[in-house]
């Protein structure tokens, strides 16, 4: 599917809403839990609406709360903390819409490791 000039995302968005916690520093260097709702995901990123401005150059670490499950065989790869850094933030009325983008795509091959411990994605 080819894309237009006004999407350039590498990969499909998934509307949805969920519950997500959001950790980070802010202006002050504090550290600081925030809890958001996703408007969107996909494998690069996120889309979350918050009530916190966050600085442009934060880090974060985002958290999808799950209920307590059993040990699963189709679970053991499930992602629930991820990496992101923010690409773009609209501020609102009510609340503030963050563009995120995931340090690595989520994808749904488990990831490798090598023999120094660093992980190498699955081919």
């Amino acid at each position: 599917m080819a894309k237009t000039a006004r999407e350039r995302r590498k990969y499909p968005r998934l509307p949805l809403s969920i519950p997500i916690f959001v950790r980070g520093t802010d202006e002050a260097g504090r550290d600081f839990l925030e809890f958001a709702t996703a408007l969107n995901i996909s494998a690069g990123g996120i889309l979350l609406a918050t009530r916190r401005s966050v600085p442009r150059s934060a880090s974060l670490m985002l958290e999808i709360p799950v209920a307590p499950l059993p040990p699963v065989a189709a679970l053991t790869h499930s992602v629930r903390t991820l990496k992101a850094t923010l690409v773009r933030a609209t501020p609102g009325e009510k609340c503030n819409l963050l563009g995120l983008k995931f340090s690595q795509a989520i994808t749904s091959a488990p990831r490798k490791r090598h023999a120094g411990g660093k992980a190498a994605s699955a081919k």
